[in-house]
């Protein structure tokens, strides 16, 4: 996966399951591209890792 496809599945341009919507926001949490997008993404990647439904791989990216 890539920044314009992950981007492209969150905002519905390509059709995706669940699974894929998912693993492209955890795409953007794992290269941290998803902090420097505007802060809609970043609210939700937030609340994403505060449910489990998306991880940190490093602890220092974001305060929860």
């Amino acid at each position: 996966m890539d920044t314009f496809t992950a981007i492209s599945i969150i905002e519905g341009v390509e059709d995706a399951e669940e699974f894929e919507i998912i693993d492209a926001w955890q795409y953007l949490i794992d290269t941290g591209v998803v902090w420097s997008l505007q802060g809609s993404y970043g609210r939700m990647a937030h609340d994403l890792i505060a449910t489990g439904v998306c991880y940190l791989n490093n602890s220092e990216d974001i305060a929860i």
